[in-house]
Formats: C-alpha cells, sequence, structure tokens
C-alpha cells in the first residue's frame, strides 16, 4: 500500500513509512492510544520498532485490549505510562511504581484532553477503512477518541478492513489523519466467561429490580450477562451504556429491548464503546438500531437522566455498612479505575424512576472474604459515596439504602452479606454503637422459596408485589405496618388492642430463626421504599411436627390475594420441612378468614372460647 487515501482530487491521510516517525513524535511527547477493543497495537510496535527516538514519551490511555508491549519494564527510561483506567498491562505497572494512574469520571476525559488540563501531541487510533465520502468510522470505540482526534495535532491511523463500521456520532474524516498503516488483522475477542450459581442468583435478584420500560446501562462480565439472562419476560427495555456485550444480542433479536419507551433517541441502543465476540461485531457493523457517540454524551448525567426508569448496574471490590463503594482499588493497590460507574449512578440516581444499584458477590478468595466490610480496606477510595447508592445486590437479596439511616443500612447490608460473616459484622457495628444492644441476627434463609428468596405476585388489583422473609432490618417497616392497623384489625389479630410496638420488639417479631420457625410479608416497592401490607408467621411445635400460624392483611389490600399468597406459601414450605399439621385460631366473626382457610382445606374445630375457632389442616 504506497499511495494516498484521495478525495475529490485533494490527497491526505498518507501512508505511513518507517521513517516517518520522528516527522510525528517529538521528545517529550504525550501519546494518545486508542481505547479497549481499537487498541492499534500493531500501529503502536511499528513505533517502537522504527522510531529512533523514544525520549520522555508519556502514553494515555483508559482500558486497552491487547499485549501493551509499551508498558514493558524495558521502556520504562523511554516510555511513561498514564493510564486513566487500569488494564491488566498497566494495573502491575502502576502499582510496580513504573507508570502512574490518573482517577477520573469517564465523562470529564474528555474535557481533559480538550481544556488542556492534559494536553495531547499525537493520538495513534484504529479506524475502518473510508467510505466513498471519505469518512472512516472509529468503529468499536468512539467513547474518549473522538476528542481525543479533535485535541491532538497529529492523528496517526492503523485502518483496519475488519474494524466493524458503526453509526452514531463515530466518524472521522480523512483530512483529519495525517498518517494510516493499514493493518488487516482479526479484532480482538473477549468472553465474559461461564456464570456460576451465585452469580445467577445475583442476576435474579437485580432482575427483580428491572421493571418493563427501563433503560438499562451494564458493562461486561458474568453478572451483568446473569442479570439479562433473567429479563426474557420483560417487555419494552431500552439501552444507554457506555458499553456494549454480547449479552444484549438475545434480547435485541428476541424485541425484549426495542427501546420504545425512551425518551431520548427513541427506538436507538446508544453506546460509546463495545468488546466481545467476532458475532458481536457482525451484530453492529452498518446496524443503523445501534448508534455510537462520545463519552462526554453518553456518560453525561444530565444526558443519562432524561430517560425514564434508567437502572444503572455496576460492581464493586467492597462495600462498607454505610454504603460506601471502593471499586478502584484493593486496599492500597489500585486496581482498575472509576471509569463511568459514578457518571451512571447519579444519571440513574436523577431519573424518573431510576434505580442505581451495585451487584457483587458476598465473599471473595473462594469464600475466606467477605466483601461487606465495616470499614473499607485500609487505604482504598471510595468511587461511589454512601450518599449515590440505592441499592446493593448479592447473591443473598437486595439491601434498599436511599433515605435509610446508618442502622437500617446496617441491618440491611449485613443481611445480605455470607451467613458465616453476619454475626461478626453485627458485634463490630454494635461496638461502634451504631446498634442497640438488642440487636441479634437470626438466619433467615429459606431455600425452599426458591433459588432467590422472593417471589413476584401479580395479584387482582393489577399491581405487582414481592413475597419474601420477614428479616432484622424489616423492624421500622413492621412498625409502619402496625400502625397503619384500624382497631378491627387488631382486635382480630391480637385478641386485644394494643396502643404500641416498640422497635424492641418489632424487632424481636422479624429476627425470627427462619429455618425453625416461619415469617413472610408481602411487600409493595415504591422506589426504593418497601412497605409492607400482609404478613403470615408460623411457629413450629418441633415434637408434635404441628406449626400453629397467623396472618394480617392491611386494610386497603384485603380481597386482592394476599393472604391466599401466604398461605400456599407456608403451606408449601411446611410441607417440605415435613410438618404434618397447621392450626390457626380466628375469630368466629371474622368470615373473610375463615372462608380463605376453608378455601385451601381448613376444617373448624370448636375451643372453649365460643367467640374463637380452631382451624386446622393435614399436610
Amino acid at each position: 500500500m504506497g499511495i494516498p487515501f484521495t478525495l475529490q482530487g485533494v490527497s491526505s491521510m498518507i501512508p505511513l513509512t518507517s521513517g516517518d516517525w520522528s516527522k510525528y513524535v517529538r521528545p517529550g511527547s504525550r501519546i494518545f492510544i486508542g481505547s479497549n477493543a481499537a487498541c492499534p497495537d500493531t500501529l503502536i510496535q511499528h513505533y517502537l520498532t522504527h522510531a529512533t527516538e523514544i525520549i520522555d514519551i508519556e502514553m494515555v490511555h483508559i482500558l486497552t485490549i491487547g499485549k501493551g508491549v509499551w508498558t514493558s519494564p524495558k521502556y520504562k527510561d523511554r516510555i511513561r505510562v498514564n493510564a486513566l483506567f487500569l488494564d491488566q498491562n498497566s494495573r502491575v505497572s502502576v502499582n510496580q511504581g513504573l507508570a502512574d494512574y490518573t482517577p477520573c469520571f469517564l465523562s470529564e476525559i474528555p474535557g481533559l484532553f480538550l481544556e488542556g488540563v492534559l494536553p495531547l501531541d499525537v493520538a495513534l487510533i484504529s479506524v475502518t477503512p473510508p467510505d466513498e465520502n471519505g469518512y472512516c468510522s472509529f468503529g468499536v470505540s468512539v467513547d474518549i477518541v473522538s476528542a481525543a482526534c479533535r485535541a491532538a495535532p497529529i492523528v496517526i491511523a492503523q485502518v483496519n478492513p475488519k474494524m466493524p463500521r458503526t453509526l452514531g456520532q463515530s466518524f472521522i474524516h480523512v483530512s483529519e489523519i495525517d498518517a494510516y498503516l493499514e493493518v488487516d488483522e482479526a479484532m480482538p475477542v473477549v468472553s465474559s466467561g461461564e456464570i456460576d450459581e451465585v452469580t445467577l442468583k445475583i442476576g435474579e435478584y437485580v432482575a427483580s429490580l428491572i421493571e418493563n420500560g427501563a433503560t438499562l446501562q451494564m458493562g461486561i462480565g458474568k453478572i451483568p450477562d446473569a442479570v439479562l439472562r433473567n429479563l426474557t419476560n420483560h417487555r419494552d427495555l431500552g439501552v444507554h451504556t457506555e458499553m456494549f456485550s454480547d449479552g444484549i444480542l438475545p434480547l435485541l433479536k428476541s424485541g425484549v429491548i426495542n427501546n420504545s419507551k425512551k425518551i431520548i433517541h427513541p427506538g436507538k441502543t446508544i453506546t460509546s464503546f463495545c468488546m466481545g465476540s467476532q458475532k458481536l461485531y457482525d451484530f453492529i457493523h452498518n446496524n443503523a438500531h445501534v448508534e455510537f457517540h462520545p463519552s462526554e454524551y453518553v456518560n453525561r448525567p444530565m444526558v443519562i437522566a432524561k430517560n425514564k426508569k434508567v437502572v444503572a448496574i455496576n460492581s464493586a471490590i467492597e462495600v462498607d455498612l454505610t454504603g460506601q463503594v471502593a471499586s478502584d482499588s484493593m486496599g492500597r493497590r489500585f486496581y482498575s479505575g472509576i471509569g463511568g460507574q459514578v457518571d451512571f449512578i447519579r444519571g440513574a440516581a436523577m431519573s424518573e424512576g431510576g434505580r442505581p444499584i451495585i451487584a457483587l458477590p458476598s465473599t471473595a478468595k473462594g469464600g475466606e472474604v467477605s466483601k461487606i466490610v465495616t470499614s473499607l480496606a485500609a487505604g482504598a477510595g471510595v468511587v461511589t459515596s454512601r450518599g449515590d447508592v440505592h441499592y446493593v445486590v448479592t447473591e443473598y437479596g437486595v439491601a434498599t439504602l436511599r433515605g435509610r439511616s446508618i442502622r437500617e443500612r446496617a441491618l440491611e447490608l449485613i443481611q445480605i452479606a455470607h451467613p458465616k460473616f453476619r454475626e461478626d459484622l453485627l458485634k463490630q457495628v454494635r461496638e461502634y454503637g451504631w446498634l442497640p444492644a438488642y440487636h441479634q441476627h437470626g438466619s433467615v434463609l429459606i431455600p425452599e422459596l426458591g433459588s432467590v428468596e422472593l417471589q413476584k405476585l401479580a395479584l387482582k388489583d393489577g399491581k405487582e408485589y414481592i413475597l419474601r422473609p420477614l428479616k432484622s432490618s424489616d423492624d421500622r417497616r413492621l412498625q409502619e405496618f402496625f400502625y397503619s392497623h384500624t382497631k378491627e384489625t387488631l382486635w382480630q389479630r391480637y385478641r386485644n388492642i394494643p396502643k404500641l410496638m416498640t422497635r424492641e420488639y418489632a424487632h424481636q417479631l422479624v429476627n425470627v430463626d427462619q429455618s425453625k420457625d416461619l415469617a413472610l410479608c408481602i411487600v409493595e416497592r415504591h422506589g426504593p421504599r418497601e412497605v409492607i401490607f400482609a404478613v403470615g408467621r408460623y411457629y413450629l411445635d418441633e415434637q408434635k411436627k404441628s406449626a400453629q400460624f397467623g396472618l394480617v392483611v392491611s386494610e386497603e389490600k384485603r380481597g386482592v390475594g394476599m393472604a391466599t399468597s401466604l398461605m400456599r406459601s407456608m403451606m408449601g414450605i411446611g410441607r417440605k420441612r415435613g410438618v404434618v399439621e397447621m392450626t390457626g385460631m380466628v375469630l368466629a366473626s371474622n368470615l373473610v378468614m375463615i372462608r380463605v382457610f376453608e378455601k385451601h382445606g381448613f376444617t373448624q374445630h370448636p375451643t372453649l372460647d365460643p367467640s374463637e375457632i380452631e382451624m386446622r389442616r393435614s399436610l
């Protein structure tokens, strides 16, 4: 390839030769390297091989997929890497003191280039061959590459015919490229890996927070893929995300993701970069339904917030019991970067009906280390503050943090920690004075409920509810439920009219050993707030293998099927646990509840008190 690309008789974008580097790169230059799967590895190797002077060069980049040859120790006296997000190559160099890490929000990196905070001298990028009008596409990475090309006076491109041509704000004209190297090579393929049981459970819990019509942000990896697998029965989902991966393809092809409810870019999937399989690259090639835009647009919180019901799903290295999130470092050891996590967490929080979610396994190092901790590891940086996170999800459930006190947050997060660490976490926060001394921890593991300990209910009023175990952090919710009752309801449930339910007594009622007894509730989600509308519980007589149960349903929700749902669940769990009989006391005047019990096969039996009836059923 020895002739330049020509457009309308004007020569531009001339071929790069071995002796040209001294014209473009001077000693002390700051060089930008293209991102992710569009890292121009061959072009960089050409520079390292043929440049006669590599003196005090600074190389700036975010995540790159490739060999990372410029990070080799043999260049340590000639090249200094300044990583704005760490990959496996730069991570080693940074933690050995051979490279630098600059923490910054992805949405703000273009401003660093364009405003001269990090002035660039040269940009090394990957593009497609130009079309008939002279426009090359940035392909799989528009992200911060677009801004780098506008900021750098010299742009040198690796032109790869195998780079998919993407649409949107993804083009650069040949007149803006100073030199090019044609490289015909396969795109790098990235796999998320196999999804294990823990990750599948996390995916189910996260999916339970996603409503029809939501707009999604998620990255690559096992957790996003597990979430997407659980969305096949959703409708009218949209995508506005910094990154696009293979997990989205089945939902796009099935129509689950159709972007029809989005306020901005309706009908379009919006992203700034993608990486994955060749199948993914084939899908995005010339696909008018997928648009690539720069990071300063895609990641801008105010842009994200224009869509309704934005669900931002991000991960973390550890989360402390106040809700602080460490995601770029393991203690003092830098691991990744800030990236777009804060951009999307805040954008989702500002979105009407939005849900910012941090999802992570409860443990690391083969289960030996808890990722839910009382305090972040010494030196760990807080990427996402305790005021930003609305939900934290592990394989043990969902912790809701928005509007919750430190005590409530601690209880919520302990509840989703691995069971073997919960008692120690509770002991530590009691020592800190965050919890009263009466707070204890009871088991809430109910495997009989299914792979995840919640069930979605679609009841007669057309609304969606969640049936789940009562847990230690429900004490205030139970108080609110109690104080919502009329005197009639209190009399029917308690055979008297109690005047108060203290927080301590409420804690006793929710802190149940669910391995023996059972306490379930039905809640409705009002944003991040859960409101209890029904409670069902039984107490086991281990000698008789019988269980005495009780039910109470909020007055405003009677007749929609809550009592029936609780009864079915309690009977099913009791049967699986070997309970042979269920009994319950009900006022003779409570005809509605008597009919519910009889519907499920219970029979009436008189008691010494003529105002009460005992209901019995063999299991």
